[in-house]
C-alpha cells in the first residue's frame, strides 16, 4: 500500500480538475480578479493560501472535538487570522515591494470563501491528515487558476513574465514588437481578468460534461 490511499489521493487531485474551487465551485473569484495582473503576485498569493489552508485545516481538525458549535466560526476566524498575520509579516520582511502590491488582499485571505468553506465542511468532520490533504488540494486548485490567469494577463498585457521581457522590447522595437505587435493594455484591467476566468470555467465545465456523456 502506498503512502496515500485512492480515497486520500482524490483529496489532492479532485480540486485540481473535477471539483476546482474556482471553476466548479465558483469560490475565491475576487482575488483571482484583483491580483492576477502580475504572475509574481499570483504565485505569492497561491503559496500564501496554500500555507494558510493547509495548516489551518490541521489546526481546526485537531480542535474539532473541543470547539463549542456556537462559537466555531469565531474560532475559525481567529485561526485563519493568526496564519494570515504570519504570511503578512514574512512578506513584509522578505518581499516588501510585493507585499505593497498585494496590500489589503493578503488580509482578505481571512474571508476567502474557500478557506472558511473547507474549515466548516471538511476539517470539522475529519482527522488531521485527511484535513491537511484536503487543504493542500483545494489551495493548489485555487493557485493553479490564479497562476494561469496571471500568466496570460502579464504576457499579453505587458509582454513580460515575472518582470522579464519575453516578447522583446516595445521601446526599441525588438522581438515581436518589430513585427508590429502591441501590448493589450485591457488585459491589465479587472474586467479582462473576469473574461479570462470565464473562459477557463467554460473549458473546465465543457470538459466535465464531455466526460459525463462518455
Amino acid at each position: 500500500m502506498g503512502l496515500l490511499s485512492k480515497k486520500d489521493a482524490s483529496l489532492l487531485t479532485d480540486p485540481l480538475t473535477d471539483n476546482n474551487p474556482i471553476t466548479i465551485q465558483v469560490l475565491g473569484i475576487c482575488s483571482a480578479l484583483a491580483i492576477t495582473a502580475e504572475l509574481k503576485a499570483s504565485i505569492v498569493m497561491a503559496v500564501s493560501v496554500l500555507f494558510v489552508l493547509g495548516i489551518g485545516n490541521v489546526v481546526i481538525s485537531l480542535m474539532r472535538n473541543i470547539i463549542p458549535s456556537k462559537i466555531r466560526i469565531i474560532v475559525q476566524l481567529v485561526v485563519v487570522a493568526a496564519l494570515v498575520i504570519i504570511v503578512d509579516l514574512v512578506l513584509k520582511a522578505f518581499a516588501y515591494e510585493l507585499s505593497k502590491t498585494l496590500s489589503v488582499f493578503v488580509g482578505l485571505i481571512i474571508t476567502n470563501c474557500i478557506i472558511m468553506g473547507r474549515f466548516e465542511a471538511f476539517a470539522l468532520a475529519n482527522k488531521p491528515w485527511r484535513s491537511f490533504l484536503d487543504g493542500i488540494g483545494n489551495a493548489a486548485g485555487y493557485g493553479v487558476i490564479l497562476i494561469i490567469v496571471g500568466f496570460f494577463r502579464e504576457l499579453l498585457g505587458s509582454g513580460t513574465l515575472l518582470g522579464f521581457k519575453v516578447l522583446g522590447d516595445p521601446i526599441e522595437k525588438t522581438g515581436l514588437y518589430a513585427l508590429g505587435y502591441e501590448n493589450n493594455g485591457f488585459m491589465l484591467l479587472s474586467p479582462m481578468a473576469l473574461i479570462v476566468v470565464g473562459l477557463i470555467i467554460w473549458v473546465q465545465r465543457s470538459r466535465n460534461s464531455a466526460l459525463i456523456e462518455d
